[in-house]
């Protein structure tokens, strides 16, 4: 059994989950941290809460292993919308973002604009929806200090071009939300000053389960304005208010939940055994499938179709009086997936299976039966 068999071995969601870019089933791996966690928390057996100590090193050397970073540039939140918060709560100057991003990014944007002052939010504007390097070249003025574009964008499933924006932004910062790519898109990480990102999705962690990764420059350039009592580099308690560490340790604010850590290492550590370069071909060769389905059923698919430009997302976007009956296929044939705003964002990952392939052919045939005029 090769390394990726194992990892595929280790999931077992029902057929018909289509859904992975909203929330991930977790494997076995993952399971087993829950469970040893829940069981070390109600038996309190002597000397074993040391455990629960560990697993923050354990967190952070796992995903810089992941990303190419190091550990200590590595800090865990609870989620990657707090990581943001973070983040846009530390900048000073004109910070670019495309209005399509997640929520996470305009709300953290606008709570620091409104509560500092210091922070100007910039609207940059996609071409067709989409956020490429020609549309920050154009758009980016001289007083933007940062940009913040998300690996794959959770509406159109387009992959940004890391390495193309790094190159037309100059120094600028380069801030990348990452919670629907990372684990399963290969990406140009050292292209980038900080990653914000959470392991409910691809990475398969379960809720909770966020992170801060920043570069050195970055962390010389970011104020960590919300910063607690842990953020000193000490983990006894200490009266005197000092300044925080000059690290990515400078982002905590408490004590995270190490159930949650563990769950979170547990899942980068099977992503790194296998490779995301191993992992990546597979995702988009199930993503192509989907694709064959919804051309057989006359779709209209609004996600890319190059390889290079997509990921674990494909979008379709029925006619408008065919939107709830396409819903109601999927529905009425177990199919789990998104449906917002008249499109169905379908998300597949390496352990989508035949029936659930099969599963999805069948109503979307179903759907093509009920709308043939």
């Amino acid at each position: 059994m090769t390394a990726l068999d194992a990892f595929i071995a280790d999931f077992h969601e029902d057929p018909g989950y289509l859904d992975f870019a909203r929330l991930a089933p977790v494997g076995d791996p993952v399971l087993a941290e829950e469970r040893a966690h829940a069981e070390l928390l109600a038996r309190a057996r002597f000397g074993s809460l040391q455990t629960l100590a560990e697993q923050d090193a354990r967190a952070r050397a796992a995903l810089g292993e992941m990303l190419g970073f190091r550990p200590d540039q590595v800090v865990f939140q609870p989620s990657a919308s707090q990581a943001l918060m973070h983040v846009m709560f530390g900048l000073t100057g004109g910070v670019s973002a495309s209005p399509g991003d997640f929520p996470a990014v305009g709300y953290a944007l606008a709570r620091a604009a409104e509560a500092l002052g210091v922070l100007v939010p910039r609207d940059l504007v996609p071409q067709h929806e989409r956020v490429t390097p020609g549309v920050v070249k154009e758009q980016v003025g001289a007083n933007t200090v940062a940009v913040i574009v998300s690996l794959v964008d959770y509406r159109t499933g387009q992959v940004v071009d890391l390495e193309g924006v790094r190159q037309v932004i100059g120094d600028r910062l380069l801030i990348v939300d990452a919670s629907q790519g990372a684990g399963v898109v290969d990406a140009p990480w050292q292209a980038v000053d900080v990653i914000a990102g959470g392991g409910r999705t691809w990475l398969r962690a379960g809720p909770g389960t966020g992170y801060l990764v920043l570069s050195d420059r970055a962390r010389e350039s970011l104020t960590p304005v919300w910063s607690g009592w842990l953020a000193q580099g000490s983990v006894e308690p200490v009266h005197e208010i000092l300044p925080p560490q000059d690290d990515a340790g400078a982002f905590r604010v408490g004590a995270a939940d190490p159930g949650a850590e563990a769950r979170l290492a547990a899942a980068v550590e099977a992503v790194v055994r296998v490779g995301v370069e191993v992992i990546a071909p597979v995702v988009l060769d199930r993503t192509a499938r989907i694709l064959e389905l919804v051309d057989e059923a006359g779709l209209a698919v609004v996600s890319p179709r190059e390889d290079e430009e997509r990921a674990g997302i494909v979008v379709v976007e029925p006619d408008a009086d065919q939107f709830g009956v396409l819903a109601a296929a999927l529905h009425n044939h177990g199919i789990s997936a998104t449906s917002r705003e008249g499109r169905v964002r379908l998300s597949a990952h390496v352990s989508t299976s035949e029936d659930t392939l099969a599963l999805l052919r069948t109503a979307l045939l179903t759907f093509r039966a009920a709308t043939r005029h």
